[in-house]
């Protein structure tokens, strides 16, 4: 049984074609500058490749390459589209019209471009993207959409709400969203699932850290708040997202500047966080340049762990404890100095940090905490890919 799963973004369109008897991956790949050129990079399970140049003016064009790319190219893994069971979508934004994952209709890509003001940078490229692969996948193969934000739903009001007039919130939905709701929820059953637990009696940590980061507060398997809120603006420090901050700051900023307010949204998605601090959106490269004994570097990489930090003892006190701390994503998982610093000096909350596991530990399943420890730290590899896939299969009963 085959499920293709597809990310689409304003410009781009990955994907990748899951084997579910044994959930392996036997094809993935990449359509770039979609309405610019255009660009396909393919790779087979056997290391097959195919990559060339191409004329993509709308992610139709994409969808067609890449079921050229999956059926007749030099790197083909199947020998038609009767092979692929199920097609399966990542979603940014689903509002709170959308809880579960559900089947692609008319109505529901109608519903995702409506929700276009909320994630204008997603949601519009989706919306296309659901359109084109409904045009090119034969109408026999189903398509499902798996919400980022659907996770995020259980979150309870008093923790969504914000204190701003109500009818911000009745009349034009400003709440707390919260985002990377596919990887938090696959890192906390993954843990249960592999340290024998039961989820439904855990009360869990989840730290997304990457780019882009949000820790969630998971308990019994629902998420009960997260750090990112209407946009994947709020949280802590990112890439080059700003993270929490003073409202009166963003007003302040366009006065000073005399920005528009796109211009002063740019400003704090695009040119703050590790970048405005540090001057490099990359961790790696502030961690170096902090090694260095740069200040700046020095100052960026003490506001993320902190922030971290302070993030991880408050949903504690808001869930009454935790068992267990996860670190995933590309900095959560491969990043041993940012979960050391954060860890250590904190047996209060139960920790007693394994300094030496934590340091061999990259990117695998990997307990971080001594055995006997009251909170484990665990670092989770994400798959999102293969959530949706799981979800899309579920769906559809396949």
């Amino acid at each position: 049984m085959n499920i293709l799963v597809i990310n689409a973004g304003s410009s781009s369109l990955k994907y990748q074609l899951i084997e579910m008897t044994n959930e392996q991956v036997i094809a993935k790949g990449l359509c770039e500058r979609i309405g610019i050129d255009g660009k396909i990079i393919h790779t087979a399970h056997d290391g097959r490749k195919l990559e060339e140049e191409c004329s993509f003016p709308t992610h139709t064009e994409a969808f067609e390459k890449v079921v050229f790319a999956l059926t007749k190219s030099s790197a083909a893994v199947i020998s038609g589209m009767d092979e692929i069971n199920a097609v399966g979508h990542r979603v940014v934004h689903g509002g709170e019209k959308f809880s579960k994952t559900v089947r692609i209709t008319d109505e529901v890509i109608k519903a995702i471009d409506d929700f276009k003001e909320f994630a204008p940078l997603h949601n519009p490229a989706t919306a296309l993207a659901l359109s084109a692969g409904m045009n090119v996948i034969p109408a026999s193969v189903p398509q499902a959409g798996v919400f980022d934000t659907a996770f995020h739903q259980t979150i309870p009001d008093y923790a969504y709400i914000y204190g701003i007039p109500y009818e911000c919130y009745s009349d034009y939905g400003i709440r707390k969203y919260g985002f990377h709701g596919t990887s938090h929820r696959f890192v906390t059953a993954s843990l249960a699932e592999k340290t024998g637990r039961l989820l439904r009696k855990m009360k869990i940590i989840s730290c997304h850290l990457g780019n882009g980061s949000s820790i969630t507060a998971v308990d019994g398997g629902k998420s009960m708040d997260t750090s990112m809120g209407f946009t994947p603006l709020d949280g802590i420090l990112m890439g080059t997202r700003c993270g929490s901050i003073d409202p009166s700051v963003v007003t302040y900023i366009q006065k000073k500047f005399n920005f528009t307010p796109q211009e002063a949204d740019d400003y704090l998605n695009k040119k703050s966080g590790l970048l405005g601090l540090g001057g490099f959106a990359d961790n790696r490269e502030i961690c170096a340049a902090a090694e260095k004994g740069d200040e700046r570097a020095i100052l960026a990489t003490a506001v993320l762990r902190y922030g971290i930090k302070k993030y991880i003892g408050a949903y504690a006190a808001v869930m009454g404890g935790v068992d267990a701390i996860i670190f995933t994503g590309g900095i959560g998982e491969n990043a041993t100095d940012i979960r050391r610093d954060v860890c250590l000096d904190m047996e209060f909350l139960g920790i007693d940090f394994d300094v030496d596991k934590n340091a061999k530990s990259r990117g695998e399943f990997t307990q971080i905490t001594k055995e006997g420890s009251k909170t484990q730290v665990w670092v989770v590899p994400t798959n999102e890919e293969l959530l949706i896939a799981r979800d899309t299969k579920k769906l559809f009963k396949l």
